[in-house]
């Protein structure tokens, strides 16, 4: 890569970081993955960063290349579910849920339990605020597909988080 393309990179780097680590971090429910994440999507732009034609479209590629590191990194052996033989207790709260304010830790929390995929459609759609086709495109899989798993998303964070959960869009 020339110097020019490597200040380029440099500066749409220290633009992004950020927002791709939140956005990862939603993904995977762990700054610590998070910031591998991260780091796997910035690595990736950076070997094709001089075949990057279109400037314009380097937003998109970065979620995509995110959104699949997470959904492969959620694959791996080492990452699933391990058997114990004691339940940890459930926490008891006083309060119905109704009556809470849902908060941070509550949401992340529940999106730990929604699947890799719904929950890259979830964070792409709601925190991104990209439209049902940017996500499709960022997926690469139909309109059709982010509808359904935006719903069984919806529904499973609703289930984790026993409540209702709003949307707008």
């Amino acid at each position: 890569m020339n110097e020019r393309d490597e200040q380029e990179f440099a500066e749409y780097f220290a633009a992004k970081r950020d927002f791709v680590r939140r956005t990862a971090f939603l993904l995977c429910g762990d700054w610590h993955r998070a910031d591998d994440l991260a780091q796997v999507a910035f690595v990736t732009l950076h070997r094709r960063w001089h075949r990057i034609r279109d400037r314009a479209a380097t937003d998109a590629y970065l979620r995509k290349t995110l959104v699949r590191a997470s959904i492969d990194e959620s694959r791996r052996p080492w990452r699933r579910e391990r058997q114990v033989e004691r339940l940890p207790e459930p926490e008891t709260r006083d309060d119905p849920v109704d009556d809470r304010v849902a908060t941070r830790t509550d949401l992340i929390n529940g999106l730990r339990q929604v699947p890799p995929k719904q929950r890259a459609v979830l964070v792409l759609r709601y925190f991104a605020g990209l439209d049902v086709a940017a996500v499709a495109n960022a997926l690469g899989c139909s309109e059709g597909n982010v509808k359904s798993q935006t719903s069984r998303g919806l529904a499973t964070l609703r289930n984790a988080l026993g409540a209702e959960v709003e949307t707008h869009g």
